[in-house]
């Protein structure tokens, strides 16, 4: 199994940034792949951004430019870089991981994005 706890939500103003940080219980060396999603109310669980184990990375149309997503072996941890936040960003943000076939997700965080 894999534990993954995120953290660095919060309350920004648009046009700000914010960083959430995602650690894992197993080495992420060996993770298929991380990412983030996020769900806002009354809507679906969509992704955000993706990094697999290799180190390559995909993004939702409407965060890319803005988002980046960076991975460190060493702390067992995915980063989410949001810059240039928007109001429509709003969503609980959820760690996600790939192992074995079978996925895991964390408890999430709140970000809210004020106008």
């Amino acid at each position: 199994q894999v534990q993954l706890v995120e953290s660095g939500g919060g309350l920004v103003q648009a046009g700000g940034s914010l960083t959430l940080s995602c650690a894992a219980s197993k080495s992420i060396f060996i993770i298929n792949g991380m990412g983030w999603y996020r769900q806002a109310p009354g809507k679906q669980r969509e992704l955000v951004a993706i990094i697999t184990s290799s180190g390559s990375t995909n993004f939702a149309d409407s965060v890319k430019g803005r988002f980046t997503i960076s991975r460190s072996n060493a702390k067992n941890t995915v980063y989410l870089y949001m810059n240039s936040l928007k109001p429509e960003d709003t969503a609980v943000y959820y760690c996600n991981a790939l192992y074995m076939g079978t996925q895991y997700w964390g408890q999430g965080t709140q970000v809210t994005v004020s106008s």
